[in-house]
């Protein structure tokens, strides 16, 4: 019986070592320069470990030698072989101009693994993405947002008037992301739901108080993502769900809810619901916009835009309260605004305002959230050879591909000085989706989908609470910022604080 256990023991690891040995030598197969990878953790036992943010560890693989190379192997968890693009010019081959052979991520978790959160648009793949994509889009388009500026300046000037009666005292120390995060799912309510909550004075509701459960990636659910992405086998087996089914049954029931009382009362609004339910009478081929559908994508929508909209606050706070002179021309713009509107800024007003949106596109640049972007390969395509005198290497389908876009924005070949918050970068510069220099919400087809409302929402904010009010650093203020390396999301160890004092 102990020869039998032991027998199974060394097969198993001899079965294993075969495995990492396999795909550890994937790189030398091919003939292309790679970086060395461990068993198990690839590359990336750094910010599994904590020794690394996995900022830093981006940025040493893109920096890895040898430097000319176009691209490079590098490994994933669980030793996956991914290949890390270099070259602009590749990325805009695979990313835009061939994105019809590149139109998947590699998603987190599918549908029969995770029904919520593996059928939103992120995760959803081929035709099924395309379609929904083109159902979801005309949510975003100019008329549209147009149509919620209102809703968004009523949650603004709410926030203003709670910080207006705070004490002062309490003013000088402000948790800013427990702050924006209140006032980011008020949006998402009355936007995306047609809720009113008012979450500052509130924080107790279940919108809140769930939604924030659901995207606080940290912990339990920092380990389960991980899990859904590197071991699905895992998750199939225990039958794990990244969704709890209290945050499941309560976002149906609001879905469920507004669809039934729009349906009978005959109300219409320019929300992305709406247009969820315009697009069920129109029939589809392998998409049906039923309930539970519907429901996930209203998730995937508070999921994108809950944390990440209020980490984008945080972070342009943080910015603008340690570079005065920065926050100083940001009000005289708002205040000459605020003058050629007679007080009340209009849609076309802000979105005119070029030193704003200079501001949010370097904090975008300076601290990307979106730390790399990965494309899935579906049809063979031939790339130019990684090193001078090499030979092509043709992507065959099932490859994956990254798109470091921290370590591009935080290279001196394309910005000068890239350490320094420095708005000037953007003055008179029209940022495009499809410039892969600029990927805060990534590139080509399968960018944000909700990039234009998340930064009408910041930008709005913005306007009215510095209108009034100036960020000054205090005592717990992290300067320079450096991320906890502890978690995958840009925040620092002690969190972000900061005062918020009135202006003279």
């Amino acid at each position: 019986m102990e020869f039998f256990t032991w027998s199974l023991i060394l097969g198993a690891c001899g079965l294993i070592y075969y495995f990492f040995k396999k795909r550890l030598s994937y790189f030398e197969d091919l003939g292309i320069p790679y970086v060395p990878g461990w068993p198990f953790f690839g590359n990336m036992s750094g910010p599994f470990l904590f020794r690394k943010h996995f900022t830093e560890a981006l940025v040493d693989l893109y920096k890895a030698n040898p430097r000319e190379a176009k691209y490079i192997g590098i490994f994933d968890f669980n030793a996956r072989p991914v290949i890390l693009l270099r070259d602009l010019e590749i990325i805009k081959t695979i990313a835009i101009k061939n994105s019809d052979k590149f139109p998947d991520h590699l998603a987190f978790a599918t549908e029969d693994m995770d029904p919520m959160f593996g059928a939103n648009l992120f995760n959803m793949t081929g035709d099924r993405w395309r379609e929904m994509r083109s159902i979801l889009s005309p949510a975003f388009t100019s008329s549209k947002l147009k149509a919620m500026f209102h809703l968004m300046v009523e949650c603004a000037e709410n926030f203003v008037k709670y910080v207006d009666g705070l004490p002062a005292n309490l003013r000088k120390s402000i948790a800013t992301k427990d702050l924006f995060t209140k006032h980011t799912n008020d949006v998402i309510a009355t936007c995306a739901f047609g809720i009113s909550v008012d979450t500052l004075k509130d924080p107790n509701n279940d919108f809140y108080v769930l939604g924030r459960q659901a995207t606080n990636l940290e912990g339990v659910l920092a380990f389960k993502m991980f899990l859904f992405r590197s071991f699905p086998a895992i998750v199939k087996l225990f039958n794990l769900r990244f969704v709890t089914p209290e945050v499941v049954n309560f976002f149906t029931k609001i879905v469920s809810t507004t669809v039934k009382t729009r349906d009978e009362k005959g109300i219409t609004r320019p929300d992305m619901l709406q247009m969820m339910m315009d697009a069920r009478s129109k029939g589809s081929k392998g998409l049906e916009m039923d309930l539970n559908m519907m429901t996930a994508q209203a998730f995937s929508f508070f999921f994108g835009g809950f944390d990440t909209t209020s980490s984008q606050m945080c972070l342009m706070a943080h910015e603008l309260a340690i570079n005065p002179d920065v926050q100083k021309k940001l009000q005289d713009e708002i205040d000459q605004v605020l003058c050629n509107t007679n007080g009340k800024p209009t849609y076309e007003a802000i979105n005119a305002m070029q030193y704003l949106d200079a501001i949010f596109n370097e904090t975008l640049r300076k601290h990307t959230q979106g730390l790399m972007l990965d494309r899935l390969c579906r049809d063979d395509l031939e790339i130019p050879p990684a090193l001078p005198g090499g030979k092509p290497l043709t992507l065959k389908p099932g490859m994956n591909v990254w798109i470091p876009a921290y370590a591009i924005h935080h290279d001196p070949q394309y910005y000068e000085d890239p350490e320094k918050f420095d708005p000037e970068r953007y003055v008179n510069k029209k940022v495009s989706i499809n410039d892969v220099i600029n990927l805060g919400f990534g590139t080509g087809p399968r960018s944000c989908i909700g990039n234009r409302f998340a930064t009408m929402e910041v930008k709005i904010l913005f306007f009215h609470l510095l209108a009034k009010f100036s960020f000054k650093p205090n005592e717990n203020t992290c300067s320079p910022l450096t991320y906890d390396r502890k978690k995958f999301i840009l925040v620092p160890e002690k969190g972000f604080s900061l005062a918020i004092k009135p202006r003279n």
